[in-house]
């Protein structure tokens, strides 16, 4: 089979996703045109280059819906002849767009593709487009819905996490993000986004909260309790499903949680003649990939099942990894993972996570795959591997190998 390998990954800042973020007046189509522009230039790209843009978003509907990709072509400097496909896996859009193009590559489909993803959350809500499984009485019912905060808050009880322990992780992730910039360990990826007139707008991300500490994040409230155990009691509904629990320990919140933030991201994936073509050197492999489905309550434990299946599958064994990067959806994501295989806390997001940083959901998958290749490079390590938890209960991951 073909190797399939990283020729290059940038991404942008990521911007609050609120009317007075950076970002807000930038489209989901503009955003994501200045990082297909950005590709090209970096890489000399020209005429039909790659078979084809393979683009996540989460919340296809109104300027992000119509096979964003294919406008986002069109609305860039890359050859019209150059295709898109808009593509949703949840929170993992932006890894399987990655994946979807590194798999095509390996199996001869073409020489080359751009992946990745965008979400402007500040202008487009998530959970405007609907979703079956929220909304439709026969399939929430029998899935056992509840929202992703009260699964989050599962995985707390059934794994045995504090809010200590969680508030801990957040303040970490602070502390890391702020030292990778002042490190200046994102510049080789950071895209400035400019407005029309070519004036930047943002170029650094401006969601983090270095000043966090365990005093400032203790005095608030947990974001959950209330639909858990009030209104319209959704705690009920995963006692019914788990009914060992006693009861469910609220201990998330906007501190030790994901930040709504707008962001881009996209990934250069070529096999060997493509490079030489275009006089590239490949900076890594991608090595292997993978997904699974999970249970729909507990939603978020994604990352351990697709982590074991993706190092079976591949004889591998969680020794062979170097770094890890887990999506910090919530903290109790992470704490399971690290929990689940003994992982040492100083190979998983040593630079930082979205609890710092925010997740801009279609595009984080692709993010956390560059920042794993640069912290790859940076630390002259060899494996990583990258994973996300996904809505309605599903997992995705990928091993990255630096050349």
């Amino acid at each position: 089979m073909t190797e399939a390998y990283i020729y290059d990954a940038i991404r942008t800042p990521r911007g609050k996703g609120r009317k007075d973020g950076s970002l807000h007046e930038v489209t989901s189509v503009r955003l994501s045109a200045q990082v297909l522009n950005g590709l090209k230039e970096r890489n000399n790209l020209e005429g039909h280059a790659v078979e084809d843009v393979i683009w996540g978003n989460v919340t296809q509907v109104g300027e992000q819906g119509g096979c964003l990709a294919r406008t986002a072509v069109l609305a860039s400097d890359l050859d019209q002849s150059i295709p898109g496909l808009a593509i949703n896996r949840f929170c993992a859009s932006g890894m399987e767009a990655v994946n979807i193009a590194a798999n095509q590559v390996r199996g001869g489909a073409g020489e080359a593709y751009i992946a990745g993803g965008v979400e402007m959350m500040g202008r487009v809500a998530m959970g405007s487009d609907g979703a079956a499984i929220a909304v439709d009485p026969s399939v929430a019912m029998d899935s056992y819905f509840v929202p992703q905060g009260i699964s989050a808050d599962i995985i707390a009880t059934e794994y045995g996490f504090s809010r200590d322990d969680a508030d801990s992780l957040a303040v970490e992730s602070q502390r890391r993000a702020k030292a990778a910039w002042d490190d200046n360990r994102f510049a080789k990826s950071i895209l400035t986004v400019r407005d029309q007139n070519g004036l930047a707008i943002l170029d650094h991300d401006e969601f983090m909260r270095p000043q966090t500490n365990m005093q400032s994040l203790g005095a608030l409230n947990p974001s959950f309790q209330a639909m858990g155990e009030v209104m319209p009691g959704f705690d009920k509904i995963a006692l019914m499903k788990y009914p060992h629990l006693e009861r469910i320990n609220h201990i998330h919140h906007a501190g030790n949680s994901s930040g709504i933030v707008d962001g881009a991201a996209g990934v250069l994936i070529g096999n060997k003649e493509f490079g030489e073509k275009y006089g590239l050197k490949p900076r890594a492999r991608i090595r292997a990939t993978a997904k699974i489905g999970t249970d729909p309550t507990i939603m978020l434990t994604g990352p351990v099942p697709v982590t074991e299946k993706i190092l079976k599958d591949n004889g591998m064994s969680i020794s062979d990894i170097d770094l890890f990067e887990v999506n910090e959806a919530f903290a109790s994501v992470v704490l399971r993972f690290m929990q689940a295989f003994d992982v040492d806390a100083d190979k998983v997001n040593v630079n930082g996570g979205s609890i710092a940083m925010g997740h801009p959901l279609g595009a984080t998958g692709a993010i956390i795959i560059g920042t794993l290749l640069d912290e790859l490079e940076r630390s002259g390590k060899g494996v990583g591997l990258a994973t996300l938890c996904i809505a309605s209960g599903m997992g995705a991951a990928t091993i990255i190998e630096r050349i």
